[in-house]
């Protein structure tokens, strides 16, 4: 599948959702609920209708916890986490819709990612792992919980932007993360994340 280079603008997602019909858009496990299926469509222009992201920077939503989800649309909403195409569109979303939302994508079936790791990855990405101490809150294998992400088998573009973005105190909806993340280089970044991507 060819991807695209980057997320697009809300508009242009918009655009993208009025060339879609909204019967049969999503490929889903089950039908959603009828009051999410106009902003569903609109969210799988990015995240994917089989739960695999078709934006590099796109992160799997299928299969995530649905509190981490829910908590993570309230930041984008409340500006506490920004993006150019999620911070529009969640300050249109109503607390209805973000738990309907996140119930929808939590009850989906994590998508296999396919994702290729560089030689010595494993071993620099273990050693920061152990003096980090990741597993402590995204747990043995890095499936995380209700209040972390799972991030094995994630997108490796995601990932890398997300550390960067902490590291770099653009992110700041978890300080403990980005404390971790300080004092790493772009090599150590990249190495962690094409390693979890691959697990």
């Amino acid at each position: 599948m060819r991807k695209r280079a980057g997320l697009p603008k809300a508009a242009a997602a918009a655009a993208i959702l009025s060339a879609l019909p909204l019967s049969g858009a999503v490929a889903q496990d089950r039908q959603p609920p009828p009051e999410i299926a106009e902003k569903l469509a609109l969210c799988v222009t990015c995240h994917g209708e089989n739960g695999v992201p078709v934006v590099d920077k796109a992160p799997v939503l299928f299969g995530q916890e649905m509190f981490y989800l829910l908590v993570q649309l309230r930041d984008y909403r409340a500006g506490r986490r920004a993006n150019e195409t999620m911070s529009p569109i969640a300050k249109e979303l109503s607390d209805a819709e973000m738990k309907g939302l996140a119930t929808y994508f939590s009850e989906q079936k994590w998508p296999r990612i396919e994702a290729t790791a560089e030689v010595g990855d494993a071993a620099k990405a273990e050693r920061l792992a152990v003096e980090g101490q990741c597993s402590q809150c995204h747990l043995s294998g890095f499936v995380g919980n209700s209040r972390v992400p799972r991030v094995s088998n994630q997108k490796p573009d995601y990932l890398g932007q997300t550390m960067s973005d902490f590291r770099d105190d653009r992110r700041k909806n978890a300080p403990a993360m980005a404390a971790i993340v300080k004092g790493w280089s772009d090599d150590d970044i990249a190495a962690m994340a094409r390693y979890l991507a691959t697990l």
